[in-house]
């Protein structure tokens, strides 16, 4: 199996009720996705724009971890100020830099099996995602969160772009969340789960997974309404969370699980980040499997009350 992941990798500030990091961590969506797997064992590659200032540092940090890398100089490295409050995780999030647009795709990723799109500020659209269709014949993947952001004076705003539904209609897969999910459909997710996730579908990809945090994850594959639990556990840095369950989906979903099982596979890993910040989050394919396991127990005593 051969997944590369697009999206500019960036270093953060990151401050919560419980933490708050001493300088800028590595981040990103397409940084934390292949973070995840490359904790649980499976290769990926990622490619992005990051400036000559960091450069070398993420080359070190992304060789440490095992992910391997194409990429390419900007004017500046990308990253944000994300200040979280709010009993949902809502947060405040403040420019730091901007890596600009990524422009190419490398020729030994043409192969892969699955292409995960993972932008953090627009740097990845529906013309690129086109030129590589013609490239490659991999399945791809998206988490919109970066296709619906903008930026204004250094804060971040949401909006749906033109071509944002043909985008998501090119995608097998497309994660987004209870923000992304009401910007995308103007429904929130925690009223109504199933009417939004029909509109996403209705727009082309095989499975829509709507992230409800601590209320867990809605998936959809057009058929079938399959609510995944998630795993209890004390939240203190959601930064990363939808990027892990990702990962941890992908895992299952690569292999040819159920809709279930990859679903709690995304929220056991993605419960082991959240449990920690920054990218040194102690996740290992045993402890993944371990609450991955108790969530489909969960299933099972359901299925035995009916």
């Amino acid at each position: 199996m051969k997944i590369t992941a697009v999206g500019n990798p960036v270093y953060d500030i990151i401050e919560t009720p419980f933490v708050k990091t001493k300088g800028r961590v590595l981040s990103g969506c397409s940084t934390n996705f292949c973070l995840a797997l490359a904790k649980l064992g499976v290769r990926t590659t990622l490619v992005g724009n990051v400036g000559g200032d960091l450069k070398q540092q993420i080359v070190r940090d992304l060789e440490r971890y095992g992910i391997e890398h194409v990429l390419h100089e900007s004017s500046q490295t990308g990253g944000f100020s994300l200040r979280y409050f709010g009993e949902h995780g809502e947060r405040e999030l403040k420019l730091l830099g901007d890596a600009e647009a990524i422009t190419s795709f490398p020729e030994q990723s043409h192969d892969s099996d699955f292409v995960v799109f993972g932008p953090i500020l627009g740097e990845v659209d529906l013309t690129y995602a086109k030129r590589l269709r013609k490239r490659s014949d991999a399945r791809f993947i998206l988490d919109p969160q970066g296709i619906l952001r903008g930026q204004r004076d250094g804060m971040i705003f949401h909006e749906k772009q033109p071509e944002t539904e043909e985008l998501i209609g090119m995608c097998e897969v497309v994660k987004p969340n209870e923000l992304e999910c009401k910007v995308l459909t103007g429904i929130d997710p925690r009223i109504d789960a199933r009417t939004p996730a029909r509109i996403i579908k209705s727009w082309g990809p095989d499975v829509v997974i709507i992230t409800l945090a601590e209320l867990g994850s809605l998936v959809y594959d057009g058929h079938e309404f399959t609510p995944i639990p998630p795993f209890d556990t004390l939240a203190k840095d959601s930064t990363g969370a939808g990027d892990t369950y990702l990962g941890g989906f992908m895992y299952g979903f690569s292999q040819g699980w159920d809709l279930y099982e990859c679903g709690c596979m995304g929220s056991a890993v993605a419960s082991v980040m959240i449990e920690h910040t920054g990218p040194e989050f102690p996740l290992t394919l045993t402890e993944a499997t371990k609450r991955k396991d108790r969530l489909l127990g969960l299933r099972s005593e359901v299925e035995q009350l009916r």
